[in-house]
């Protein structure tokens, strides 16, 4: 099923979680893909969402460049499957008019797709195995965007060297 980017929250215990909700329901209704991520990972993925201004292209910037100067094209990207609590994603891409798929750690797939407007999809043996039903209030969505606007208000060129 095709899904979107319905936010990245913190949890109980302050780790990230990116939530992916299939396209056709709304916020508060059906299921809702709680993957537990990063904090580079989600910041990365919220930057591409939000279309945010960085000082220094990002890790999926330079992938998204990389394959661009390459000729190469994502089409698709895709939570595959779990096992034993980890998830597993491809990227699907034409180069040279051969398609490939590679392997790939679902938070990339997504920040990669978020950044090239990429379908994004999850298998539905997923969905069916780790999908929870979505309580997320408009509300609530629209805090945790407050939040993220002020994060990008107060970070500093530094926060990205490496």
């Amino acid at each position: 099923m095709q899904v979107r980017v319905a936010g990245v929250a913190l949890d109980a215990s302050g780790q990230h979680v990116l939530l992916l909700k299939p396209i056709d329901q709304l916020p508060g209704d059906g299921m809702v893909l709680p993957i537990w991520i990063g904090q580079l990972e989600a910041t990365s993925i919220l930057v591409a969402v939000e279309q945010a201004a960085v000082p220094r292209p990002l890790a999926h910037d330079l992938m998204r460049s990389m394959l661009e100067t390459l000729g190469a094209e994502v089409t698709r990207v895709e939570i595959t499957r779990i096992d034993d609590g980890t998830f597993y994603a491809e990227i699907t891409l034409v180069a040279g008019g051969r398609p490939l798929t590679v392997d790939a750690r679902p938070s990339d797939a997504v920040a990669l797709a978020s950044r090239t407007g990429t379908g994004i999809w999850v298998a539905e043996a997923v969905m069916d195995e780790a999908g929870v039903p979505d309580v997320l209030t408009e509300t609530d969505a629209s805090e945790r965007l407050d939040e993220f606007k002020r994060f990008l208000d107060d970070v500093e060129p530094e926060d990205f060297e490496g």
